[in-house]
């Protein structure tokens, strides 16, 4: 794995780190399966993450969302407080995963 440099992460994220944050995406999906109904999960995961965008703030990772989050999950019947609920919980295991994954700790 590349060692991991905040002063390239912006620019390069992907093209040089893209393997690690495939790693904690998948290491927060399968966390959270183990938590939440996998249905939600997947649904979050296919789309609203996946037009997610990780960043760096004051060093720390941030997962910016897509507009209207809510509004993308199709196919999965839930209130919205309880997808905000799951969505929020999510980012969290995501930023929890990616600081994991670049030992950021």
């Amino acid at each position: 794995m590349t060692e991991f440099d905040p002063e390239r992460f912006e620019d390069e994220k992907y093209d040089t780190y893209f393997t690690q944050l495939q790693e904690a995406y998948r290491t927060a999906f399968d966390r959270m399966r183990e938590q939440f109904d996998s249905t939600l999960v997947h649904g979050i995961d296919q789309q609203v993450l996946n037009e997610s965008e990780p960043v760096l703030v004051d060093g720390g990772f941030e997962i910016r969302l897509p507009e209207a989050p809510y509004d993308r999950l199709t196919g999965v019947a839930v209130e919205r407080e309880r997808f905000e609920t799951v969505l929020e919980r999510y980012t969290e295991e995501l930023r929890r995963a990616l600081r994991e994954v670049f030992d950021r700790e």
